[in-house]
């Protein structure tokens, strides 16, 4: 089926690379596509369903494997605009599209003619067979496809069941309402937070309320007052380039303050209110929990995560708030004397922490982080990162400009190996603007594997709200900025590097809770003198950043780490506390939040805030009752970094092994049996607290 009047529905693609023409699509043709797509998709699927043969793994597994590829084409590029590049009435199509793309996946997974296919399938080439285990020589193709096929069939099978193959035909009506009903109240989630975060802009004109801010960030907030019209003076936003800045070092406390609450509010008994919806989406989702045969969501969810069970989770994250918790509030304490000491301060408030602890940390270190911007150019950081992922796993990263955008701020970059393979093609999108939701994040345009055309190389996004670059300055990042880039370029490199033959398996398609530890093992680099050389050079001088500077950043790593920690926990618990509680008894979402918060409390809850309703990662995103997987991740990362650090933090072998063992793999083998291949035995549970100063290393 094609349309030569809609762009998004040709075949033809003249651009190298098949790169997307972004620019040729508009807002218009996208749900006409989606329509053409799930029409194509539905023959397809009819065609599976009704084959008169007996179900092989060629006219069953693999032929919905490759089903609805014009289907998925429109809605990845769809998804990955809604959150990147997107006005109200381009979002306003996700009421239409996602529950149309619920019902079609519904359809599917409850027919029990396909199902009864797979199942054959599955019975035939998986139930009571041996499972294959990783080969010893990963160049054995054919060992591998015959690991790939067993693993895609046994993911086949379970994502049926999964998704309410078993269920009566009244509960599978009921299942496919409630797939529908939360398809659209996610992105409804997502843009009200968006929209509270835009509703937001403090205008400062009074130079005496600017009071120690860096130069370079009152440049910053300058040219935003410009953008948004005003003749003078600073305007602060939500964005964090933008809020994290003030409440970090103004000395104005009611400022402080006053963007405190504004950040902690959004979406909460305003116009943009998501407490009805968290309401809703917790019901459903218990409600579809229970029809596939588990106590809570929670459960649901962590059955197919590395973690297993929900009690596993549940002690993992209590023996980090056991050790954690102790030299958490030791910390608070110790910021707490400060502010009394410094500024006479009887106590210390939520908006207080940051502009005090990096008053203490300046103390301590003898520096403040602002003094690291001149060192980390945008531009510089770049091409540093790519030069560390070179020595790492000897690939290449060069900018192209021949390839269609979906918006100017993005760039184009291509990556080979280092004998000149191909690899992918990658996005980078790193400036906040009103189109584009807040945080960071990488999404994937296309998955490595194989297409109706043969196996295709991924193309791979990084989206991020950094410190844009103004008239009179260039993009100077914060280190944790810069960490930000490490981080989702180590997803990146995750998918840039899959080497699987199924879609499906590829990565990043791994199990939830090991979707992190590429992203996280990529942040250590930056702690690292040898790697930090090959860039931290000052934007105008081109000095190297001084070693005495470079100590005090290494020497203050673990500054607060109790603080980290605890902060994750809370957020992984309270997200766990949401998908176990029987929504019923849930009536008043900020009392719910506030009890659930009361064992990792720091500081006093702060009337009128309330997180959950910005908590877009599990409730617009895919982290419900899984945000623990930060964290589980990083205690993977951690022991695998003290690989790297044992052998070198350029080894070769061990970067060959991480690459060969983890990043190529997908999911093509329990992420366990991945683990161990590169470590050498199962993961140290206590290496993340030894790694943070918690325990004794």
């Amino acid at each position: 089926m094609t349309n030569p009047q809609n762009p998004l529905l040709r075949e033809e693609n003249p651009h190298r690379l098949k790169a997307i023409p972004f620019p040729d699509y508009k807002t218009e043709h996208f749900l006409p596509a989606i329509k053409v797509g799930l029409e194509k998709a539905k023959e397809e699927i009819e065609a599976i369903k009704n084959n008169p043969e007996s179900p092989t793994f060629e006219n069953t597994i693999l032929a919905l494997e490759l089903a609805g590829e014009q289907l998925n084409y429109v809605s990845r590029i769809y998804f990955n605009l809604h959150s990147s590049e997107s006005d109200a009435e381009f979002k306003a199509l996700a009421q239409q599209i996602s529950p149309m793309l619920a019902q079609f996946g519904a359809n599917i997974s409850t027919d029990p003619a396909i199902f009864a296919r797979v199942k054959a399938v599955y019975e035939a080439e998986v139930a009571d067979k041996p499972k294959p285990t990783l080969p010893k020589d990963l160049d054995d193709k054919d060992a591998m496809i015959k690991a790939e096929r067993y693993r895609v069939i046994e993911r086949s099978y379970k994502s049926f069941i999964r998704g309410g193959a078993l269920l009566s035909d009244e509960d599978k009506k009921r299942f496919t309402e409630i797939s529908m009903e939360l398809s659209k109240l996610n992105p409804q989630f997502s843009d009200n937070v968006l929209s509270a975060m835009n509703a937001f802009e403090l205008h400062i004109t009074d130079p005496a309320d600017v009071e120690g801010m860096p130069e370079g960030v009152l440049v910053s907030a300058a040219h935003t007052a410009k953008l948004k019209g005003k003749e003078d003076g600073w305007v602060f936003t939500l964005q964090p380039s933008s809020m994290v800045p003030l409440v970090t070092y103004c000395k104005n406390r009611s400022l402080r303050e006053k963007m405190h609450r504004a950040y902690g509010s959004r979406a909460f008994k305003d116009e943009y209110d998501n407490q009805e919806i968290i309401k809703q989406t917790l019901a459903l989702r218990k409600e579809s929990a229970m029809l596939l045969g588990y106590d809570t969501h929670a459960d649901y969810v962590i059955s197919e995560r590395m973690a297993e069970s929900y009690p596993n989770v549940k002690e993992f994250l209590e023996k980090i708030h056991q050790v954690a918790m102790p030299a958490a509030e030791k910390e608070i304490q110790e910021v707490a004397d400060f502010a009394r000491e410094l500024d006479g301060l009887e106590e210390l408030k939520p908006w207080d922490l940051a502009y005090y602890s990096n008053k203490l940390k300046e103390k301590l270190f003898a520096y403040d982080p602002e003094e690291l911007r001149p060192w980390f150019k945008v531009e510089n950081v770049l091409e540093g990162l790519f030069l560390v992922a070179e020595r790492i796993y000897g690939v290449k990263v060069k900018q192209v400009t021949d390839v269609p955008v979906y918006h100017p701020d993005v760039t184009t970059w291509e990556v080979h190996d280092g004998d000149g393979k191909y690899l992918g093609l990658m996005y980078m999108d790193l400036f906040p603007r009103d189109t584009k939701r807040g945080g960071a994040w990488m999404s994937t345009l296309q998955s490595q594997g194989l297409f109706k055309d043969g196996v295709r190389r991924p193309m791979i996004s990084i989206v991020a709200s950094l410190t844009p670059s103004t008239p009179d300055q260039p993009s100077l990042l914060r280190m944790d900025e810069v960490r930000t880039i490490f981080h989702e370029f180590g997803h990146a490199i995750h998918g840039l590097m899959a080497d699987g033959y199924y879609q499906s398996l590829a990565s990043p398609n791994v199990l939830w809770d090991f979707v992190e530890l590429p992203s996280q093992i990529m942040e250590n680099w930056l702690n690292e003198k040898e790697a930090l050389e090959l860039f931290a050079k000052h934007y105008q001088t081109g000095e190297a950043l001084p070693q005495e500077l470079l100590d005090k950043v290494l020497a203050a790593k673990n500054f607060q780490a109790g603080i980290a920690n605890i902060t994750q926990v809370r957020y992984a618990s309270i997200d766990l506390a949401w998908h176990t509680t029987e929504p019923a008894q849930i009536t008043d979402v900020d009392a719910f939040e506030t009890q659930a918060s009361k064992p990792f409390q720091l500081l006093p809850p702060v009337p009128g805030a309330n997180f959950s309703c910005a908590f877009a990662h599990i409730f617009a995103g895919g982290y419900s009752a899984g945000y623990y997987s930060y964290k589980w991740a990083e205690a993977l990362e951690a022991d695998a970094w003290s690989l790297f650090k044992e052998k070198g933090i350029f080894d070769a072998q061990t970067a060959n092994n991480f690459r060969r063992f983890i990043l190529e793999r997908g999911n093509s083998f329990h992420p366990m049996e991945l683990f161990v291949a590169f470590r050498g035995r199962k993961p140290d549970a206590d290496a993340l607290l030894k790694r943070d100063g918690l325990l004794p290393a």
